[in-house]
């Protein structure tokens, strides 16, 4: 090993030292997601946003919540709500009568990690408006232009089930999120296990009165990373070897989709840099310095999923996307199942 290798080689332990710390103080909280854990590090790790699908009661919000805890990073949280305005979530200018001008208010997006709950039931001038900031890291307010805080992150939730009162998200916002994960059911030894620590919650005295503690109640204790931290481990994902042969497969994938005849519109340029992005975030997470194809499979459909559409003869014969995607992915050697 030359002397130019140790260092990096350092690099990537002590990122997954930091991962390994992180994880642990999220289970804490939160049983089992740990693929989703892994995923709020990749889009962390490489400055992309997150959405998170998934219907009401599978942890989403107190997940990102422990995030922020444990990395010691500034939180803010937003309910998409209907009459939710711009401002709501941008800030405003408002007039100070005893100065006689105006000043700005910064709204909650001023933090590093936003979570967005629910951003389909937004109307489209909201979203809109925080596209500007997921595309660039910056608003405008008034007729002033401010930078977001760095790092600057957004995961948002989306109920899959639910439509009533809800706008369906145009394809130029999906395509800024760089991952979208489906969460799933827990499975019945860990719903046991999320039974039994609620049960040893207890209660907290409030002056003179109490409340029933949640799960939020027990996010506890102090962070385990600081943002310097957060930077080390950015800076470790930009320098993961990546070899041609990787960039082939990605460039490969996301040209099947423009070229399958059951999807209609296929991947972006986009969605091959945030595959190769997501991987070589993957790799620092599981403690390497390369991305190797298992990365590709593992986030194809994270990745790719939401950014492809089937044509509408396909949706007549009750073919899925993810299914379409699945055979795309077996053609080209991936295990039956990529986690």
């Amino acid at each position: 090993m030359t002397d130019s290798q140790k260092p990096q080689s350092s690099a990537f332990q002590d990122s997954a030292q930091f991962v390994q710390k992180v994880r642990e103080r999220i289970a804490h909280v939160v049983v089992g997601q740990d693929v989703v854990v892994e995923r709020m590090l990749i889009a962390l790790f490489t400055g992309g946003h997150l959405l998170l699908q998934g219907v009401p009661g599978l942890a989403k919000t107190l997940l990102v919540s422990a995030l922020s805890r444990a990395i010691a990073l500034d939180f803010a949280r937003v309910q998409f709500t209907i009459d939710l305005l711009p401002s709501d979530i941008l800030g405003s200018e408002i007039l100070d009568a005893r100065a006689g001008q105006f000043r700005t208010v910064k709204g909650p997006i001023f933090t590093n990690l936003l979570l967005a709950d629910e951003i389909n039931r937004a109307a489209p001038k909201v979203q809109s408006a925080l596209l500007e900031a997921m595309q660039e890291r910056k608003v405008t307010i008034g007729k002033e232009t401010h930078r977001l805080p760095t790092p600057f992150l957004v995961i948002a939730t989306q109920n899959p089930v639910e439509q009533a009162g809800t706008f369906e998200l145009p394809e130029a916002q999906l395509d800024r999120f760089m991952l979208c994960h489906r969460l799933e059911y827990p499975t019945p030894d860990q719903e046991f296990e999320v039974l039994r620590r609620n049960l040893a919650l207890g209660v907290q005295r409030e002056d003179r009165g109490a409340t029933a503690r949640t799960e939020f109640d027990a996010i506890g204790g102090g962070a385990v990373g600081t943002v310097e931290d957060l930077v080390r481990c950015m800076e470790a994902v930009s320098t993961v070897h990546t070899s041609e042969a990787v960039l082939r497969h990605v460039v490969e994938v996301v040209n099947l989709t423009r070229r399958h005849p059951a999807i209609e519109l296929g991947a972006s340029p986009r969605a091959g840099i945030a595959l190769v992005k997501s991987s070589r975030a993957r790799a620092v997470v599981r403690g390497r310095g390369y991305v190797v194809p298992e990365d590709l499979f593992a986030l194809a459909q994270d990745v790719l999923l939401h950014r492809i559409r089937l044509s509408y003869e396909a949706l007549a014969d009750g073919r899925t996307a993810a299914g379409v995607l699945n055979e795309i992915l077996t053609d080209l050697g991936a295990p039956a199942a990529a986690a």
